[in-house]
């Protein structure tokens, strides 16, 4: 929701008393931008607590039912999609995004079901660090890739059967990367399309259609329960609606590399969020692993232009 949105009539007010919308903008022009994006990192990854925390009363294709369909009717109200005046073209770089976008969180939480979510985040990572990597077209560049996939070789269940890796959570959570690469990709179009929000709106519609046959039938009469509806809420909130709020002003005021360079955190913040939330304790080895993909992703976001 924009900030002018959240003004309101200022009849309610009296004259002299700062408006809502002029707090909100106060509270975020006071935190720095690095800040803004460590805050949006954390509500990501604290929603991705919550979600898998579900995971006990409810399959993952039901909570990312609940997920999807919570943040697709907020930003449906904030942002609501118009399809006039868009091509055949336009409606199909739409759809794309959203099939995109159910089938990464689909995947990113069977990942999440078999995978610590350090683990899993970081290996998920392995999307836009290949994106940034073919961006730059540089040799160097080789490296961060063979770090990266030196990490994701060091968590693999070599000849060890666990219960907290296995090879089918990685499956998911390389699936998910795939996707996410395709979400970024997609995304630049999408954009260029669609005014404003409208497009990841638009997306968000479609991406529940694609869900919801899977995480209706999963889920059962299990969905209708108000407190894992209002959790559900939580959970929209937190991963969708709240962190891309929080990016878009981020992005307004610091540059694109630097953002990026911030998002590289990600799987780091994921594994102390698992620690914190869920009691997933990592092993050093397990650590050295995400280590390794934070590492290459900061080294080629900064020599990305």
């Amino acid at each position: 929701m924009t900030a002018q949105a959240l003004d309101g009539p200022a009849e309610p007010y009296e004259p002299g008393l700062p408006r809502p919308g002029a707090l909100l903008r106060a509270a975020s022009d006071a935190i720095p931008p690095s800040g803004l994006v460590l805050l949006a990192i954390l509500s990501v990854q604290v929603g991705a607590g919550f979600a898998k925390d579900l995971f006990s009363q409810l399959p993952p294709s039901a909570v990312v039912f609940l997920r999807i369909a919570m943040g697709a009717l907020i930003m449906g109200v904030v942002a609501r999609p118009r399809l006039k005046g868009l091509t055949r073209a336009d409606i199909g770089a739409g759809v794309a995004f959203g099939v995109t976008l159910g089938v990464m969180n689909l995947s990113f939480y069977e990942a999440l079901a078999r995978l610590p979510m350090g683990i899993a985040v970081a290996i998920e990572f392995l999307g836009p660090l290949g994106v940034a990597v073919a961006a730059s077209r540089r040799r160097m560049d080789l490296i961060w890739v063979v770090l990266a996939g030196s990490g994701v070789v060091m968590l693999a269940p070599w000849g060890t059967a666990t219960s907290r890796i296995s090879w089918a959570g990685i499956g998911f959570a390389l699936v998910a990367a795939v996707c996410w690469a395709g979400y970024i990709l997609l995304s630049a179009s999408v954009g260029g399309r669609f005014p404003g929000t409208t497009g990841l709106s638009f997306a968000m519609i479609v991406s529940f259609v694609v869900i919801a046959p899977v995480g209706i039938t999963t889920g059962g009469a299990d969905l209708l329960q108000p407190e894992l509806l209002l959790i559900g809420l939580g959970v929209g909130l937190l991963s969708s609606v709240i962190p891309y709020s929080i990016e878009l002003e981020a992005l307004r005021r610091m540059p694109k590399r630097v953002f990026g360079i911030l998002m590289s955190l990600e799987p780091a913040v994921a594994a102390i969020v698992g620690l914190l939330v869920l009691g997933e304790v990592l092993e050093v080895r397990e650590w050295a692993a995400i280590g390794c993909v934070v590492i290459a992703s900061v080294g080629a976001t900064r020599n990305t232009r």
